[in-house]
């Protein structure tokens, strides 16, 4: 073998032909495989459906019984807005695996040699970049197979599209999907698609792709940030930092002011909270949001301590329900988090 450890990361929703061509190339030139599954604790939503033990399980349902014993599955999350501390956790992830899986063996973990498996011509490869340490084994990509449209047709239930991704997908992924359409999760994932379709089909008469200007309001106070919980479609449900779109006639700092006060009815002025912004950052991922190019401008709100204890709070307008979050318990809500609202906080934690 050429490898020990071969590395193969990606999102796998789903697991389809294409990803298990990789796998089985990759364990032909490899010992062992280290699978890192990305967006590993995100909200469910209709891009991100299945939770990593569920994406393992449709992996591991694919491989030969040889083949799972010779492969290892791992969560990592986005982080979104900080390339180096994603792949601080993906080289600490691989370590760990190897380190575990060597324990018994009398030779040091860094002298196994660990490649990283890709195909460079993929539309999300840049990653590859990011790991110079480890050689690459460039594999070509497996054409009319896009995790993507699967999706699609996966959440179109009036179409008859799923059956046509029979061989798109190994049998046993097939048949696990097809199961998944009659549960109540994917009834909640397919009622969030369709909002989105509709949202998005309500400008495509436009002469271009509309980009959406949004402004979010991060407000800390002493050990606590200020959360509300979504009333509406898209992320019903989810927490998610107070915020919205811009009006037409409004500056953006206003913006997020005006929908901090709307959705919290936080009783501070708003010459304080003017006042109390420590910093701002525009987040503008291009896939942060399933409504469309949406790029937000969020701002850091310090509040000062009075004595007084934190501010009374109560949702309304758009959110159901607000309150104060000790942020240690904040570092545990990934997965309850809406869109990229996780990312923004913790890139402004790392400023403070």
């Amino acid at each position: 073998m050429k490898f020990d450890y071969l590395v193969f990361i990606g999102r796998f929703q789903p697991f389809h032909a294409g990803h298990l061509a990789v796998v089985r190339q990759a364990l032909a030139q490899a010992g062992k495989l280290i699978i890192i599954c990305g967006s590993a604790r995100q909200a469910r939503s209709p891009r991100n459906p299945f939770n990593v033990a569920e994406r393992e399980q449709l992996i591991r349902a694919a491989l030969t019984t040889e083949e799972q014993a010779r492969v290892f599955v791992v969560g990592c999350s986005d982080r979104m807005y900080n390339d180096q501390q994603w792949v601080t956790e993906v080289q600490s992830l691989v370590d760990k695996v190897v380190a575990v899986d060597t324990a018994s063996v009398e030779q040091r973990a860094t002298e196994f040699r660990v490649g990283i498996i890709g195909c460079s011509q993929s539309r999300a490869s840049y990653y590859l970049d990011l790991f110079p340490q480890w050689p690459r084994v460039e594999v070509p990509e497996v054409a009319d197979v896009q995790a993507s449209a699967i999706r699609w047709v996966l959440w179109d239930k009036q179409g008859s599209g799923f059956a046509d991704c029979v061989a798109q997908l190994p049998v046993p992924v097939f048949a696990w999907l097809d199961a998944f359409r009659h549960t109540e999760t994917y009834a909640q994932l397919e009622e969030e698609w369709r909002y989105v379709q509709a949202f998005r089909q309500s400008w495509a008469v436009a002469p271009y792709p509309p980009t959406f200007v949004t402004a979010d309001a991060v407000v800390i106070h002493s050990g606590h940030i200020l959360l509300i919980r979504r009333k509406n479609l898209p992320g019903k449900g989810l927490w998610a930092l107070p915020g919205g779109f811009v009006d037409q006639n409004e500056p953006i700092r206003d913006a997020a002011i005006r929908e901090l006060r709307e959705e919290t009815r936080l009783k501070v002025p708003a010459p304080v909270l003017a006042g109390s912004i420590r910093a701002s950052r525009v987040f503008d991922h291009p896939r942060r949001s399933l409504r469309g190019r949406t790029i937000t401008h969020a701002y850091l709100i310090e509040l000062t301590p009075t004595g007084e204890g934190l501010p009374k709070v109560r949702g309304s307008d758009d959110a159901d329900r607000a309150k104060w979050v000790p942020l240690y318990e904040f570092q545990r809500m990934e997965a309850e988090l809406f869109e990229d609202h996780f990312y923004i906080v913790n890139w402004f934690l790392g400023q403070i």
